[in-house]
């Protein structure tokens, strides 16, 4: 189940910012930005699409992949959870 499969990396990624990777307080806000998007996306359980909730992801993705590969791994299950749910 695919939004299943979403809330267990957004789990996984809260678990991540709960170690307190070295991350300004800018690039925290919006991780919890967007992952406040993301679960309100699963509890509305809409099956529209919504091209700007992954491209958004997409960026964090760029933004994080070097410095922090993990967070950017976590962010990559995402985007593909999202597209397995059709968002």
């Amino acid at each position: 189940m695919p939004a299943r499969e979403l809330q267990e990396q957004l789990n996984a990624l809260r678990e991540q910012l709960e170690q307190n990777p070295p991350l300004s307080e800018e690039e925290r806000a919006n991780l919890h930005e967007l992952m406040q998007q993301i679960e309100l996306k699963l509890e509305l359980e809409s099956k529209t699409q919504d091209a700007s909730l992954a491209d958004g992801v997409n960026l964090a993705v760029e933004r994080f992949e070097v410095e922090h590969p993990a967070i950017a791994g976590t962010l990559r299950n995402i985007v593909q959870a999202l597209g397995n749910m059709g968002i």
